[in-house]
């Protein structure tokens, strides 16, 4: 293998074009519809694809357990999104062998991956299905089901999983009332009928409480899986509130996660406020490249280059590395394949108006967190922190003490984990906090002073409600 090549380079302004136009959403959307529908002409299915009003199509699964209500949330987001709504009862109404075939499987049963892939397909690659898009309610059922699905090229954009405690869930089934001439599903306190002539004509429709603990065993069972299949697309929705707020919550969802964008993310905040943790749990979980700017730097330094050695010299004498090298380093570092393909995490830098007016030049962050915490809390954070010199592990005098005596008497602090230092750097920070926030109008603001895992969570939010 030669040594010399170097490692290949997508430059970050093609992600930020891509991001301008759409690409990626428009070509998973041309690869999915052709791995769906397996057209006998994929050209001209593509140039029909290109051609439609908007390639924005609605592809929605609401999921959930038996009588959490996902027939009506379904019925009423289809026909805000104009969009197809698929059910399992919808597949097998026809008179083909097929559904035939799937109406012989007793209904206490998941249906056959092989036979509800072929359902699926079948129903997805109809007209209305790929000109309207589609709500597929109660599909998939199964982890496998899932996966098959996703196999076959089946990628919804947005996956809803209602949830309640099983009581609410026994107490709605009890009160299940269904329209028999348009199949409108009503409760007794939960969902009331529009007018007294549809409430005369409603039927009970209380499913025989074996099948039912069973189907909710079932799903139960299954949830693991699901949000594991789903999760990078996936909404879970507290159904146990008044109908109006659910339905307000799923819209919402769907309705502003219409796009898929590689993450290209900056953490800015004071020193002490976690962007570290925060950066690598993200990266964990959602597979980005966590970049911190001062190790990328030392890294850089640490190799026998030009560059590296120009860097050194400045970490050696403790002088700020300039903007121009690290701008040149931060450029070389998220163009490689994996921060191109996977996304970023960059914390570190910028520090002030000119390196945030120069980044936005160059790499142009797509999303922004400012993680807010007081001067106060940020110094007790770091200046009771120390290392232990024998295991490498950081101590904390308050929140993570170190476990015996003798491990106390060898802790180092760093200087600059000293009061002085920590002072000095708020002081900066703050200084120039409301520069960069002029620079990123619409960041996201978030309460660091918290459990991280708190953190986290608020993070995540707002990263799937993007």
């Amino acid at each position: 293998m030669d040594e010399t090549v170097k490692p290949l380079r997508i430059p970050p302004q093609m992600s930020v074009y891509a991001d301008k136009h759409n690409i990626f959403h428009l070509l998973q959307s041309m690869l999915s519809g052709l791995v769906v529908e397996q057209p006998a002409d994929p050209l001209s299915f593509l140039i029909a694809l290109l051609q439609r009003s908007s390639t924005d199509i609605p592809r929605v699964l609401l999921l959930g357990p038996p009588a959490v209500g996902k027939h009506t949330m379904a019925q009423r987001l289809s026909a805000d999104l104009r969009a197809v709504h698929v059910t399992l009862e919808s597949l097998l109404s026809d008179q083909s062998e097929l559904s035939a075939q799937a109406r012989r499987v007793p209904p206490t049963e998941p249906l056959p991956v092989e036979l509800l892939l072929r359902l699926v397909q079948r129903r997805l690659g109809e007209i209305d299905c790929f000109s309207r898009g589609w709500v597929l309610e109660g599909i998939p059922q199964t982890h496998l089901q899932a996966l098959s699905l996703q196999q076959a090229g089946v990628l919804p954009e947005h996956v809803v999983m209602l949830e309640a405690p099983d009581d609410v869930l026994l107490e709605r089934s009890r009160g299940k009332m269904v329209d028999p001439l348009t199949g409108d599903v009503y409760h007794r306190t939960f969902i009331l009928p529009p007018d007294a002539s549809v409430a005369r004509r409603l039927e009970e429709r209380r499913p025989a409480e074996p099948q039912r603990d069973t189907a909710l065993q079932r799903f139960r069972r299954e949830v693991p899986g699901l949000r594991s299949a789903y999760q990078s697309v996936l909404r879970v929705v507290n159904a146990d509130q008044p109908h109006a707020d659910v339905y307000q919550q799923v819209l919402a969802f769907v309705r502003t996660r219409r796009r898929s964008r590689i993450p290209r993310i900056l953490l800015l905040g004071p020193p002490g406020s976690g962007k570290s943790l925060q950066a690598r749990l993200l990266s964990e979980k959602y597979r980005m490249v966590d970049v911190c700017c001062e190790q990328m730097l030392r890294s850089v330094a640490a190799e026998s280059s030009a560059l590296g050695e120009e860097i050194h010299s400045y970490l050696d004498d403790g002088r700020l590395v300039p903007d121009s090298l690290v701008l040149q380093v931060l450029e070389e570092r998220l163009g490689r394949v994996e921060c191109s393909t996977r996304g970023w995490i960059l914390h570190g830098f910028p520090r002030d108006l000119q390196q945030a007016k120069s980044l936005q030049e160059a790499l142009q962050p797509n999303r922004v967190f400012f993680l807010e915490l007081a001067d106060d809390v940020c110094l007790e954070r770091i200046t009771l922190r120390a290392t232990d010199p024998v295991s490498g592990e950081r101590f904390h005098a308050v929140s993570h003490p170190a476990p015996s005596s003798e491990v106390q008497k060898r802790l180092q602090t760093r200087p600059e984990d000293s009061s002085h230092t920590v002072t000095h750097t708020l002081r900066q920070y703050r200084t120039h906090t409301a520069a960069l926030q002029a620079v990123y109008p619409g960041a996201g603001v978030i309460d660091a002073d918290q459990d991280p895992l708190g953190v986290f969570e608020a993070l995540q939010s707002r990263l799937t409600a993007d």
